[in-house]
Formats: C-alpha cells, structure tokens, sequence
C-alpha cells in the first residue's frame, strides 16, 4: 500500500515560497512589467484548480476528465449574477465567488452521484461525457452567449479592496490558494482524507471494514468540484470574459498535465505544476507557435524519469 502517513508541515520553506510571492508585484512593477501580475495572478487560481483535481487523482485514484465542467460553472456563476446584482449595488465577490463555489458543488454532486457507479476507464469516459454534455448546453444556449461567450462590465468589489488593481487582485487569489492548500491538508490529515487514501490503495478492503466509500468519494468528489467551481469565478472575475472553452475537454486535459508534472498525491503537486507548465507555454510561445510540443517532450521527460513529477524529485533530494 501507498504511504499514507500524516502530511508534515515545514514552516520554513513555507515562509520562504509565501515571502517571495508576496515580493513578486513589487518586482513586476518596479521593473515595469506589470504584465506579469496579471500573469501570476492566472498561475495562482489554476494553482488552485489544479491542487482540487489533485484531491481525486493523487489521493483518491479517481481520474476525472471533466473536471474543466466546475471551472466553467463557477464562471458563468459570476458572469450571470454580476449584472443581476449590480444595479441592486451588491455586486460584492463576498457573494458572487461563494456563488461560484456553490454552484460548482451543485453540478458535482449529480456528476459524481453517477460517474462514481463506475471505476477505471468507465469512469474517466463517464466524467468526460457528463463535462462535455455541459459544454454543448452552454454552446447552445444565447442567454449564455454561445460562443461568444458572456462579459464583465467591470470586476467584483471586495469591500474596501480594489480588485480593479491587479496587484490587490494577485494578493487576495494568494490568500484563497494559502487558505485552500491549508484546507486541502486539513481534510487529508483528518479521517475523511486518510480513509479516501485507504480507498485508493485498496477499496475492497475498505468496504470490508466497513467504510462506506461511495459516500467517502462523493464528498470529496463535490469539494473538488466547489473548489474548481471558485476557481472558475476568480478567473471570470480576473479576465473580465468567460467562454464555453472553460468546460471543454481540452481544460480538463490541461489540468491532468498539470497535476501528473508537479506530482499526484503531493500537496504541492497540482501548484507546483500549474506554476511550471504555464511558466514554460509562456516563455516557449514567445518563440514558436508549437509551444505544444514543448510541453509535451517536458512532460515525457517527467513521466518517463520522475514518475512521481517534481514534487517527487524535490522529496528525493531533501533525502539525499
């Protein structure tokens, strides 16, 4: 069986990676690019989708290809409301991204309910099937925008926080990641987490025990799922825009990469490689339009030579 020991928490090099994130807007704009707050802003929220897809990949051997269908809920969640609520003067991101939340928690919950009957590859098509039937309703519906998609007239306010300065926006997104990696911790240290890793080395033998682990998955398949949910509003919040391209299958494959290169079943594994994978699309597309297979030598060189990704590599070397 996999190791399943308690998750340690070094405040260290904790306080070292928080410090030197918190520095990144001052040195984006001190050498005037502000560009690139923006930029790290996107890598935060994917940070926390991906670290959401890596609840049910690394720690529950769930792979789900539709989980690109949460984003794109909690998305059009906030683009929805946000004409509805401004008039009204509540047009505040203390109600819309818990919305957004929500309502990616609301469209897990059938999914899983369904998908979760299933395992191995009848689950990955099941998931896929579900999130892209999802896509095709929002394609097709207008009073979502079909392909075009719907617009912000201007981003949430927060209270006295002016999510309109992208160096505000880049601290409140690393706030939420903070808060949802501790949570993310808590729960996998906690009798749900450690029996949803007990599933995953060997469900049979949960079930004999006792452990109801239908209802084990399903519960952490709608937390992933309302996680991925607010992800989607904070990038709907962040890019002003939202498009049915956030439910399609591509995102979801996407965010597999993601976690497979940083490490499934590492806490940091979904961050670490979503910073990494979007870091490199940036820098290889300033110089080619086939950045794509780039990515793709990068990710089967990991594959092939650091199967657990670069969480895994880091672990190693803290050994040595």
């Amino acid at each position: 069986m996999r190791d399943t020991l308690r998750i340690p928490l070094r405040p260290w090099p904790t306080l070292a990676i928080v410090a030197l994130l918190g520095l990144l807007p001052i040195a984006a704009l001190a050498i005037g690019q502000p560009f690139y707050v923006v930029f790290a802003t996107r890598v935060l929220i994917y940070a926390l989708i991906a670290t959401s897809l890596n609840l049910l990949i690394g720690y529950g051997g769930l792979v789900s290809f539709g989980h690109a269908a949460f984003i794109g809920t909690g998305a059009y969640a906030v683009a929805v409301l946000m004409p509805i609520l401004t008039p009204l003067g509540v047009a505040s991101a203390w109600l819309l991204w818990p919305a957004s939340l929500i309502a990616g928690a609301l469209l897990a919950l059938p999914i899983g309910a369904i998908s979760l009957r299933t395992r191995g590859v009848y689950f990955i098509m099941i998931t896929l099937a579900l999130a892209q039937m999802a896509y095709y309703l929002v394609l097709s519906l207008r009073v979502l925008g079909s392909d075009d998609g719907l617009t912000l007239a201007a981003r949430p306010s927060l209270g006295f926080l002016d999510l309109n300065s992208d160096a505000t926006f880049y601290y409140v997104a690393l706030a939420i990641l903070l808060a949802a990696l501790a949570a993310a911790r808590s729960l996998l240290n906690a009798p749900l987490g450690r029996a949803l890793q007990g599933i995953r080395d060997n469900e049979t033998r949960m079930e004999a025990i006792g452990f109801a682990t239908y209802r084990i998955k399903l519960v952490v398949f709608v937390i992933a799922g309302a996680a991925a949910g607010l992800g989607g509003g904070l990038l709907a919040s962040l890019n002003g825009l939202v498009g049915p391209n956030l439910l399609q299958w591509t995102e979801s494959g996407l965010l597999m990469i993601m976690v497979i290169l940083g490490g499934a079943g590492r806490l940091l594994g979904g961050a670490l490689g979503a910073t990494v994978l979007l870091c490199a699309e940036e820098a290889i597309a300033e110089h080619t339009i086939h950045w794509p297979l780039g990515i793709g030598v990068v990710l089967l060189i990991v594959v092939l030579f650091a199967p657990e990704g670069l969480a895994g590599i880091a672990k190693r070397w803290r050994r040595t």
